[in-house]
């Protein structure tokens, strides 16, 4: 995960469940399938000047060392942590390690969903929160971060 001189790297973080974009609840989600949105993110990253590189998982470990590994090495960190947004606070101490710009992502809006859903462990200690414009909340948070980054 090195990063150019050329281009910064930003760090694309995926939680749980969200392999499953395109099939799972597409009222809430979408139709979009995360290669989808990955390819996208990709194209829109070269257009910005930088590089990306995604990472998925449905395990809390793995994520947090997703973005352990990649301190010293990004520029700056998109994380939609799903279902960890409200349970997880080694991701949060993951992302407050990596001390990057950082913009949380959810494709639904989660303050009109269930009260558990409407609590962040990431909100107060991102830059900024997108939520409820489905796939393109991920395209805004790639050109809010080429402006913080570059």
């Amino acid at each position: 995960m090195a990063e150019s001189r050329q281009n910064p790297l930003i760090l694309v973080v995926h939680g749980p469940n969200l392999n499953m974009l395109g099939t799972r609840e597409p009222e809430h989600y979408g139709s979009q399938t995360l290669e989808a949105i990955n390819a996208s993110l990709i194209t829109k990253a070269a257009e910005l000047d930088l590089q990306v590189s995604t990472f998925q998982s449905n395990h809390e470990g793995e994520i947090v060392e997703s973005i352990q590994k990649a301190v010293g090495q990004v520029r700056g960190l998109i994380i939609n942590p799903a279902a960890f947004t409200h349970t997880s606070v080694a991701i949060r101490d993951a992302v407050l390690v990596l001390d990057v710009p950082t913009i949380e992502v959810h494709l639904s809006n989660i303050y009109k969903r269930e009260p558990f859903r409407q609590q962040s462990f990431i909100a107060d200690i991102a830059t900024a929160q997108i939520s409820g414009l489905g796939a393109s909340g991920y395209l805004y948070a790639l050109e809010a971060l080429a402006q913080l980054v570059t």
